[in-house]
């Protein structure tokens, strides 16, 4: 038995107003460091407008979208590594963040998005 096209048409009208992950790489200096009352904590490079939630370090972190989840082990060491990097003045290369909250550009985030980080490179 042949299915209605209009089940066809609203599958496709479902799936086509879906939001998809995106996946942005940004570079820079980190400005900020910061943890919110809620414990997550924020990062933002020099290369963004405003910080983007990554982690919390006592929890699972799994931002919808990312397809993967943050330990709260490895939340602990992203924080060092980003306060290190900020205190020595050093810059990434590339920060790879995942997810559905992600903008198009670097300098295009708006405020309290959350975010996986999947990878990262030093610039030096």
């Amino acid at each position: 038995m042949k299915k209605p096209l209009g089940t066809l048409f609203a599958v496709l009208a479902v799936l086509a107003s879906q939001v998809h992950a995106a996946s942005l790489t940004c570079g820079g200096k980190v400005t900020q460091v910061t943890l919110h009352a809620s414990d997550k904590f924020m990062v933002q490079l020099d290369s963004m407008n405003v910080p983007a939630f990554f982690c919390q370090p006592n929890a699972t972190w799994t931002p919808a979208g990312a397809g993967y989840s943050t330990s709260a082990e490895t939340c602990r060491a992203l924080i060092a590594i980003f306060l290190a990097a900020k205190a020595q003045d050093k810059a990434f290369s590339a920060v790879y963040f995942d997810g559905d909250d992600v903008p198009a550009a670097c300098n295009s985030w708006t405020a309290w998005k959350s975010v996986s980080i999947r990878h990262f490179l030093w610039a030096d």
